[in-house]
């Protein structure tokens, strides 16, 4: 067994100092550090840096040059490989509105490498289903002709890989979708790309929706007299919301009001697309072309067009524009998407009996070593 000791170690509601983690594949043992024989475990000196549960990325379509929705399970692999360098070790491989088939092509992509033992990086839990069955109002960077009246049919279909999916509430057919899914239970219900009033929102919320879709972006804003999907998601206790927190997607000024109101029901993503990782130049994105510049990425129209954010990243920004505490910002890409997902009993936070995942992090929070079920997958020079 192993046995991590001199770090900064980030558990669900503290930071705590001179504790020894002990696990093999799982966590056996969180104690003092004098009262662990260290001679008898593999020691992992942290030097003093934070000792995080592994991140948890439930959106992100793309990354160093590969893209879920093309339907390679080698390009899914190297998104694994690449991202557990970020201190991810679990995540749903993302697609969007591309047409129907490459839709199932890319789901049995996902399927092939969930599947596989022959690759080394991060842990598949699912797909995220981002489209087809949304607003062409607010497609965003979502391609128009291949929008699909909501199928509840098909995501029930594919359930064995599909983890969550984004549906407009107000669409023709929403609402028996919604419902239907929800009733399965297997499938988180997220809205997004959505034209909703707050009205239609809540009622999506009442047949199921427990989810919104990177917030404020490709839905109805927030105003006083027209709350929007926005205002509904915020209002209501029991959906959980995702934010790209790049300071490019959403004001920087805003996360500390969001994380005040949301509390555990904030989920950090990335929505990175195939230029993360890449340097700066033309790529593209569903089969449309963006171009990247720093942290901007934009279709020709100047429609944004996904991020190039990475999940550790977005941790730090949390920290570096709000007033939460390391623990609370972490929570916000590892234990509460873990919820979001159903997943928090086995990934999330470092507690006995969960999954030995783990990110060793500096103070910028990047990731100087990341351990995956108790195996180190990557350490940092």
């Amino acid at each position: 067994m192993k046995c991590i000791i001199n770090g900064k170690v980030v558990l669900k509601d503290s930071l705590a100092e001179n504790l020894a983690v002990v696990f093999d594949d799982k966590i056996q043992k969180i104690a003092e550090l004098k009262d662990i024989n260290t001679a008898d475990y593999e020691i992992i000196d942290a030097k003093g840096k934070f000792v995080c549960p592994g991140l948890v990325d439930m959106h992100i379509h793309g990354y160093l040059g590969a893209d879920v929705s093309d339907g390679d399970a080698h390009g899914i692999k190297k998104m694994a490989e690449g991202i557990i360098k970020n201190g991810v070790t679990a995540w749903c491989p993302t697609t969007m509105t591309v047409s129907k088939k490459e839709i199932e092509d890319a789901f049995d992509a996902v399927r092939e490498v969930k599947n596989s033992t022959e690759y080394y990086g991060a842990r598949i839990l699912g797909v995220n289903s981002e489209g087809p069955f949304i607003n062409p109002s607010k497609k965003g960077a979502q391609a128009e002709e291949h929008i699909l009246r909501p199928d509840a049919d098909f995501i029930l279909a594919n359930k064995d890989i599909v983890k969550l999916f984004t549906v407009a509430p107000e669409v023709d057919g929403a609402l028996d979708a919604i419902e239907k899914v929800a009733k399965d239970g297997s499938v988180l219900v997220s809205m997004g790309h959505t034209n909703a009033t707050f009205e239609e929102a809540n009622k999506g919320i009442e047949k199921g929706v427990k989810h919104t879709t990177h917030l404020f972006n490709a839905m109805t804003a927030l105003s006083h007299r027209n709350p929007g999907v926005v205002g509904a998601a915020l209002s209501e206790e029991n959906v959980s919301v995702e934010l790209i927190a790049d300071t490019f997607h959403i004001d920087k000024g805003l996360f500390g009001l969001i994380a005040k109101i949301k509390e555990d029901k904030l989920c950090l993503i990335t929505d990175c697309i195939r230029a993360g990782g890449m340097v700066d130049g033309d790529y593209t994105l569903g089969g449309q072309p963006v171009h990247k510049e720093g942290i901007k990425c934009l279709m020709p129209d100047g429609t944004i067009a996904g991020s190039v954010l990475e999940l550790n990243k977005a941790v730090a920004n949390i920290l570096e524009n709000t007033d939460l505490e390391v623990f609370e910002a972490v929570n916000c890409a590892s234990l509460n998407p873990a919820k979001a997902l159903g997943e928090d009993k086995e990934i999330g936070s470092i507690e006995v009996g969960k999954r030995a995942d783990f990110m060793i992090a500096d103070e910028k929070f990047n990731a100087q070593m990341t351990i995956l079920g108790g195996e180190i997958r990557y350490k940092g020079e």
